[in-house]
């Protein structure tokens, strides 16, 4: 098995610079950091192509040798590639789909889609993933100006989620328009003069729900083309809902 100890190895210089977008299209790789992502990418048959394991992991698990590719790895090189403060000593690089020639093609049009336009909070978009998950949906899509679905804080909120359901990145217009042209409507969230409180709306099987960016909700751009806009009534005294709340309220109201 090959052994990786210093910081200065062209491997590790490599895998540290998946933490970016630009690196991990470059090598068509991301990282999965712990043992819970780990477990759930291989329960779903994800492509892994390498095992990175420390010492004291490795002792303790020793069936992962038996893996098609391992590599044993130093704790400072653990802790050099990894975005948490303490992590876990286990690692997947796992290859990056392949761009589909049309991405909109082979989507489950039987269910809802969370739609995300310009949410930037790891955290977030991670509730948010997971939310669509618990409540049934067939996919989320991440849009223009979203974090990248593999960015590893972003990954690591998402819990496994990631791999129960469809993640798409596209132009959220384009997919509006692909529901619209299967007659199917798409729901927007904005509190206006116009916009119908969510308990009111009789959803069908099939909808888009649209969340907007946390400090500016959705573009004008998607708000001209959605069907209707929600809002969820407050009953209390403050202002506004975090939006991986309002989302959740709404995906499991209107998805019943």
């Amino acid at each position: 098995m090959e052994k990786i100890n210093s910081l200065q190895n062209a491997h590790v210089k490599m895998w540290k610079k998946l933490q970016t977008k630009k690196g991990r299209k470059q090598q068509a790789l991301y990282l999965l950091d712990g043992w819970h992502l780990v477990n759930e990418a291989v329960k779903a048959k994800v492509s892994i192509k390498t095992l990175l394991i420390t010492e004291k992991q490795l002792a303790t698990n020793p069936d992962l040798t038996k893996f098609p590719a391992v590599i044993e790895i130093s704790e400072e090189v653990a802790s050099h590639i990894s975005a948490t403060v303490t992590p876990q000593g286990v690692f997947a690089l796992v290859n990056l789909p392949k761009a589909a020639a049309d991405p909109l093609a082979n989507l489950d049009l039987s269910r809802p889609w969370l739609l995300l336009d310009n949410v930037q909070d790891p955290g977030n978009i991670g509730t948010m993933v997971r939310t669509a998950d618990a409540a049934g949906f067939a996919g989320v899509a991440f849009g223009t100006g979203t974090v990248d679905v593999h960015q590893p804080k972003v990954e690591r909120a998402m819990q496994g989620s990631q791999f129960h359901l469809q993640l798409l990145s596209t132009d959220l217009t384009d997919l509006v328009a692909r529901f619209h042209a299967e007659d199917k409507p798409v729901y927007g969230s904005e509190l206006n003069p116009e916009a119908a409180q969510y308990l009111d709306i009789d959803a069908p099987a099939s909808f888009g729900l649209v969340m907007g960016n946390e400090g500016n909700g959705m573009s004008d751009e998607l708000l001209a083309l959605t069907d209707k806009n929600l809002y969820i009534p407050i009953k209390g005294r403050a202002e506004s809902l975090n939006v991986a709340i309002a989302a959740g309220i709404l995906m499991f109201g209107l998805y019943r």
